[in-house]
């Protein structure tokens, strides 16, 4: 397992029955997640102290029950990049912050290229790999269905002084924006793809990732270039192991620009335990 283990601002508590303690800069949220089925004992002070929990409601969705001092925006950092957080419907702050090892593996693909990499970043939400592309010295086309999280994204990169990089924002389905670049004979060194396990695109597009991911990926090999240099896809979808989707890259990917493809976990460390709690599974294509 790779394990985002530069933060600062983000630390992961603890886990237990079904939940996290996390702290977000100042703010101590506990959050419901699915894959902490273990009843370990919660010791943590902090379990009895946050400052709001996420609570599921049994027919679907649920609420924020807060105790005291939740802002309504606030920002946390890593590094040179900032990062607007606030509490959103199903559980969610706006940022994934186990995508930080992702970004670190991109930042230095980048780094080395000894030449500018234009990165398309797809299903790219609130701009966590754009910003950490751009502050590499990347151009990016940054493209997602949901304005809103292309408007949070936008704002983002203001708060870390990015806003003048080389970013094309786009608001639109990630099939169909595919499709047009393929068209317009568009090409990317670096694709980079964190799609839903299960959404709906501006015009009501069924996504369901088991179903439309290998049609995606063969899709994608249109507009990589001849000189690619990588083509990352996360999942957070359980049935969907790494290793399925390490195939899918070595069956589509590699035949044709070569390279070599790998797969693994990504997780965050758990001060109270000093293990590491799964959150994801990221394969690579990695070009020569």
């Amino acid at each position: 397992m790779r394990i985002s283990d530069g933060w600062k601002d983000y630390e992961l508590i603890d886990c237990s029955s079904g939940e996290r303690l996390e702290r977000w800069g100042d703010i101590t949220l506990i959050r419901p997640d699915p894959q902490v089925i273990w009843q370990t004992k919660r010791a943590h002070p902090l379990w009895k102290q946050a400052n709001a929990r996420y609570l599921r409601s049994s027919s679907g969705g649920g609420r924020w029950e807060v105790y005291g001092g939740l802002p309504e925006v606030w920002q946390i950092g890593y590094g040179a990049l900032r990062f607007h957080i606030k509490t959103m419907g199903f559980k969610h702050t706006g940022l994934f912050p186990e995508q930080a090892v992702n970004w670190e593996l991109v930042r230095r693909v980048i780094r080395s290229a000894g030449r500018p990499l234009q990165v398309l970043n797809l299903f790219a939400y609130t701009g966590g790999a754009t910003l950490a592309c751009l502050e590499a010295g990347a151009s990016v086309v940054h493209v997602d269905a949901s304005k809103g999280m292309v408007a949070w994204a936008k704002e983002n990169a203001a708060a870390c002084g990015l806003a003048d990089r080389p970013v094309r924002w786009i608001v639109d389905d990630c099939v169909k924006f595919v499709e047009r670049e393929i068209r317009r004979g568009h090409r990317y060194d670096i694709i980079i793809m964190d799609p839903p396990s299960y959404g709906r695109g501006p015009s009501g597009e069924i996504w369901k990732l088991e179903d439309k991911i290998y049609s995606f990926v063969e899709l994608c090999t249109g507009v990589l270039s001849e000189q690619a240099r990588m083509m990352l896809v996360n999942s957070y979808t359980t049935g969907l192991s790494p290793a399925v989707m390490e195939y899918i890259l070595g069956a589509v990917v590699r035949p044709r620009f070569g390279g070599c493809v790998s797969s693994g976990e990504i997780g965050l460390p758990v001060s109270a335990t000093h293990m590491a709690l799964p959150c994801g599974a990221t394969a690579i294509w990695e070009g020569k």
